[in-house]
């Protein structure tokens, strides 16, 4: 097997991993997570703008206690994520399977909280009763959620499906028949549900979300906080675009939850009034290095790849689509560039399409790593925020800094391809208007008579 069939067949198997319903359904579900995280960013980032003395303005104005109200709706959409991420999850997936996914989502729902630890120990010792903990309704509950996402889903679409229930007489309303026909699955799915909870309450002393997040979630945390976790992300996003497939939606609806998790748990660092910069404990691959600092411009950080066009770029081709695709790409949209150039299946742009995400992500985590930058908590901004400013939110001056030599490596790197593609299009251009001006030549040369008088034709 040669190395073309070999790509082939990875790039075949990729596609088919990202039309599984499961991952399908995991990467539409975070998706829906998307604005509660903005919102809760917003009043976050708020709370916590990395102006000098802006803390302690607002509390001249507001008081002490100024960030209350701010931090209670961060509490109310980052602490409660893997509730959100439960019922969302379950919805697609159920939806993608022609159910009756709002009644899956609440079983989910259900089906989740009775896995929750039902207590808390309060500061003094003291243990306080029947609470939902949004220690484990928020990051560290993630990955449970989406156990419980994909069990539910199988088992309330089975039951379903092979109408297995209890079923209604025709004259029965259509919203009560489906609420009878959801207490057999409602019933396995508790009883299931319990019996997981009594084996790891009386046989470990634990719960089910404490034992996953000890065996699972811990361990991949680790794995993705290094410098050869983030370039393995970022290398397959772009390879899986270069082929076709959109990268960052496959990939990051594998490794988001757990990225999400790391930054989540650097705000918990900060809650506990400890600084993140310098502090071991904190996470320096986050939601927000992957997609503010390797995809500064869109996947590929094609943003120097229109820097270089603009500077170098002379067949029609390049500098039609270039002008075309700048606006979108300020607000970090490429797929007019991908898609129109196009970078898709390109062997003159494959190289730096890969390699410039990892030259970013060798220089975002040495700026973190050193000091420069301090690790990234929560706070997390839109999508579409420009580079440089989203760097100015996020990090300060110094993240605005960093965004800059990002985009100018990206320049640089792709500066000497963008001219080779240029060539070619230039060539193609002036080898197609060669062929119109001989066409012509001929067509004129038909149309006059030996003498070079013109032949009238009737």
């Amino acid at each position: 097997m040669n190395k073309q069939e070999l790509f082939d067949k990875f790039i075949e198997f990729m596609g088919r991993f990202a039309e599984i319903r499961a991952v399908a359904a995991l990467r539409d579900g975070f998706i829906m997570t998307t604005p509660f995280t903005i919102c809760g960013s917003v009043f976050l980032l708020l709370a916590n703008l990395p102006i000098p003395g802006y803390a302690e303005f607002m509390a001249g104005i507001f008081g002490p206690n100024w960030t209350d109200p701010l931090n209670a709706v961060s509490g109310a959409t980052f602490s409660v994520l893997a509730l959100i991420a439960v019922l969302a999850i379950t919805y697609k997936y159920v939806e993608g399977e022609g159910c009756d996914a709002m009644m899956a989502s609440i079983l989910a729902l259900s089906t989740f909280l009775i896995l929750l630890p039902p207590s808390v120990a309060a500061e003094g010792g003291a243990v306080v009763d029947n609470i939902i903990p949004k220690a484990w309704a928020g990051s560290n509950g993630v990955i449970t959620a989406i156990l419980v996402s994909f069990v539910v889903s199988w088992v309330f679409c089975y039951c379903e499906k092979n109408h297995i229930g209890i079923k209604m007489p025709p004259a029965v309303p259509g919203g009560v028949a489906k609420a009878f026909e959801a207490l057999t699955p409602g019933m396995i799915l508790f009883t299931l549900g319990a019996a997981i909870y009594g084996l790891c309450h009386f046989m470990g002393a634990t719960t089910f979300p404490e034992l996953i997040f000890a065996m699972v979630q811990t361990p991949l945390q680790g794995l993705s906080d290094t410098l050869i976790g983030g370039s393995i992300i970022a290398a397959l996003q772009s390879i899986l675009f270069w082929a076709g497939i959109h990268g960052p939606n496959v990939v990051g609806g594998v490794v988001n939850p757990i990225l999400i998790a790391n930054s989540l748990d650097n705000q918990a660092i900060l809650n506990a009034g400890m600084s993140l910069a310098g502090n071991p404990d904190a996470k320096i691959i986050t939601i927000q290095v992957t997609d503010v600092f390797i995809k500064s411009g869109g996947c590929g950080i094609t943003m120097g790849l229109l820097i270089a066009s603009w500077l170098s770029a002379k067949s029609s081709q390049m500098k039609s689509i270039t002008k075309l695709a700048t606006v979108p790409g300020i607000f970090n949209i490429n797929e007019p560039v991908i898609f129109g150039l196009p970078i898709v299946f390109n062997p003159f742009l494959l190289v730096p399409f890969v390699l410039v995400p990892l030259l970013a992500i060798v220089i975002t985590y040495a700026s973190i790593a050193i000091g420069f930058m301090s690790p990234f908590s929560a706070v997390q901004i839109p999508w579409t925020t420009p580079p440089i400013i989203a760097g100015l939110l996020l990090n300060g001056w110094q993240g605005a800094v960093v965004q800059i030599i990002v985009i100018a490596m990206s320049t640089a790197v792709y500066f000497p391809f963008v001219r080779a593609q240029d060539k070619n299009m230039l060539a193609e251009e002036q080898g197609e208007e060669g062929s119109d001006n001989q066409n012509g030549e001929q067509l004129n040369a038909t149309m006059n008579d030996e003498e070079g008088k013109p032949v009238l034709h009737n």
